[in-house]
C-alpha cells in the first residue's frame, strides 16, 4: 500500500533542521529494520541495538490505519542502510537504547511529530531538552493542520490504547488456549508475551503475585507481590 503524506509548510520543516548537539557519547550508525513508528533496528560498531526514538509516541500497529502509515514513513525517512547519529537518553527496561535519531542535522525525532505521523510524549519530554521545543510547535502545526494521526475527530493517544487494551486483556480469566501466549512471571492473570512497557494503572489487578524476572517491573519492593497499593 501507498501512503500519500500531506506536505506541511516551509516554516515547519525548518523546525526539524536543527543543528545537532555535540555529546560526548554520540554515535554513528546504519539502519537495519524499521518496526513501528517509533522503533528501529541499527548497526553500531559490531553490535546490532534495538533503538526506541525518544521523547515522542507513534500510533500502536493495531491502531488502523494509523499506526501503519507511521511506520511506512518512517521507513521513508529512514531506509535500510541509512546512516544515522543518535544522542542516547537512556536504556529502557527491555534494554532498548532511547535515543534521538539524525540524519546528518535532521531530527528525525522532530520530523515524524511535524508530520503528524507521531505526538510528543511529555512524560519523557525532559530526555530531549535540546529539541524540547521544536517538538512542541511541531506538535501544535500538526494539530492545527490536522495531518495525519491529528485528521481524526477524536484521536485515542498511543499509552490509551495501549492501557485500554492492558485491562481488556488483564481483567479475562486465563484460558487454557492463552496459556502458551501469557507472561510467566505473572500467573494470577494473562499479560501476553512482548506488551508494551506497562505500570501498576494500566491494569485492574492488585496484589498478584509476581515472579521474576518481573519485565514490568510490578514488583517495587521484591516481595513477590504486584501492585500492593
Amino acid at each position: 500500500m501507498v501512503f500519500k503524506f500531506r506536505l506541511i509548510g516551509v516554516a515547519a520543516l525548518l523546525l526539524a533542521q536543527m543543528s545537532l548537539p555535540v555529546f560526548a557519547n554520540n554515535l554513528t550508525a546504519t539502519v537495519v529494520s524499521v518496526g513501528d513508528g517509533d522503533t528501529i533496528r541499527v548497526r553500531t560498531g559490531n553490535k546490532t541495538v534495538t533503538v526506541r526514538l525518544a521523547c515522542i509516541d507513534a500510533p500502536e500497529m493495531k491502531q488502523n490505519p494509523w499506526g501503519q502509515q507511521s511506520s511506512a514513513r518512517l521507513k521513508q525517512l529512514l531506509p535500510v542502510g541509512q546512516a544515522i547519529t543518535l544522542r542516547p537518553v537512556e536504556t529502557d527496561k527491555y534494554k532498548r537504547l532511547v535515543a534521538e535519531v539524525f540524519v546528518e542535522n535532521r531530527s528525525v525525532n522532530v520530523s515524524m511529530v511535524q508530520e503528524g505521523q507521531a505526538v510528543v510524549y511529555r512524560q519523557y519530554l525532559k530526555g530531549c531538552r535540546e529539541s524540547k521545543d521544536s517538538l512542541l510547535q511541531g506538535e501544535n502545526t500538526a494539530k492545527q493542520q490536522r495531518l495525519a494521526f491529528w485528521s481524526q475527530a477524536n484521536p485515542v493517544m498511543p499509552w490509551d490504547f495501549r492501557h485500554k487494551a492492558a485491562q481488556r486483556a488483564t481483567s479475562q480469566p486465563i484460558q487454557p488456549q492463552q496459556q502458551n501466549n501469557c507472561d510467566p512471571a505473572y500467573p494470577d492473570f494473562c499479560i501476553p508475551k512482548n506488551s508494551p512497557d506497562l505500570d501498576c494503572p494500566d491494569v485492574t489487578q492488585r496484589g498478584f503475585r509476581v515472579l521474576q524476572p518481573d519485565p514490568h517491573r510490578f514488583d517495587r519492593d521484591g516481595d513477590g507481590i504486584g501492585c500492593e497499593k
